[in-house]
């Protein structure tokens, strides 16, 4: 099995500080730089899973590249430059402490609410009588706060204004940049027969000006339907065939693991891992309409350490 990279060391001229998340090592250079490594760790229920996946970091921030680069005309992103195969350069932005999550259909998160008898969800009315799957009537927003550790929670507008985590004229801003990039990422997912269901932005500010930051379109932060055959399964009752980390908390929840005290990750095969591995490589292929190319795994942390010290030396 191909090496996985599970995280990263680096010390590089100005850095500041560095920030290791679920799955992103962030390096800060001089306040003014963010070096953003997508390892290979994939978490699910806000837990990292004890194994890494190879090639998902590749994947995530190709992805992520493509369609920053197919909305930079909706709104500015962070992104300066991808040195590395795993790496994005970009701006320094002073993040908000909300994630801007969007739904188009009712499923995941979403439909284990609904078939609990909620019929609100951030506080957005969902109609009575809808299926699993089913598309919503227009896409809701539901955004969660965003938490340094541990889980995320939903929050509703009104109440992100009242805490004043973002105010009353931006919060609008968000909304509509969210519902811009959602349609576009809808309609390039359509030309390649996916159906974009839900997804997360995160945003942030620098110099008075919001900027799209972190991923986008990935499958850590979206979830795909296949487009064909998805009307026939949904009136059959059947599972949606879909390109998404869904999989993976599926197979979590079978064993017994959501993330709660006291539950232990089950065993992950390396036959789990390749799946999973080839899983990501397919949602590559398909979202972008490219062959995926597997970058050289042979010393990968002198690769990328190589890489980014090559883009800063011709920066600073």
């Amino acid at each position: 099995m191909s090496k996985a990279i599970v995280s990263t060391d680096f010390t590089f001229p100005g850095l500041k500080s560095v920030y290791k998340g679920k799955v992103r090592d962030v390096y800060n250079i001089q306040d003014e730089y963010l070096i953003m490594i997508v390892s290979d760790r994939i978490s699910a229920f806000d837990v990292v899973l004890p194994k890494g996946i190879p090639f998902k970091g590749q994947v995530l921030n190709q992805i992520a590249t493509k369609f920053l680069d197919a909305t930079a005309d909706i709104l500015p992103n962070w992104k300066i430059a991808t040195p590395d195969p795993m790496v994005t350069v970009g701006h320094l932005c002073e993040p908000y402490k909300v994630e801007m999550v969007i739904r188009g259909y009712l499923t995941g998160h979403a439909w284990r609410e609904y078939s609990s008898g909620k019929r609100t969800l951030c506080g957005v009315p969902m109609p009575e009588g809808m299926k699993e799957n089913q598309k919503f009537p227009e896409p809701i927003l539901t955004p969660t706060t965003k938490a340094m550790e541990g889980h995320d929670e939903d929050i509703s507008r009104e109440e992100i204004i009242a805490q004043g985590l973002v105010s009353a004229e931006e919060y609008t801003q968000l909304e509509q940049y969210t519902r811009a990039i959602f349609q576009r990422g809808t309609e390039i997912a359509a030309q390649k027969g996916l159906i974009l269901v839900d997804t997360k932005y995160e945003f942030g500010k620098k110099e008075g000006i919001i900027y799209l930051i972190d991923e986008i379109h990935t499958p850590d932060s979206s979830r795909y339907f296949y487009g064909d055959g998805y009307e026939a399964r949904l009136a059959k009752g059947e599972n949606q065939k879909q390109l998404s980390k869904e999989f993976v908390r599926q197979w979590l929840i079978e064993n017994n693991f959501q993330g709660k005290e006291g539950q232990t990750v089950p065993f992950m095969s390396d036959d789990f891992v390749s799946q999973i591995s080839e899983r990501y490589i397919e949602l590559f292929e398909h979202i972008t309409g490219d062959k995926f190319v597997k970058a050289e795994m042979e010393d990968v942390n002198d690769r990328i350490f190589r890489n980014i010290a090559d883009f800063l030396a011709s920066k600073m």
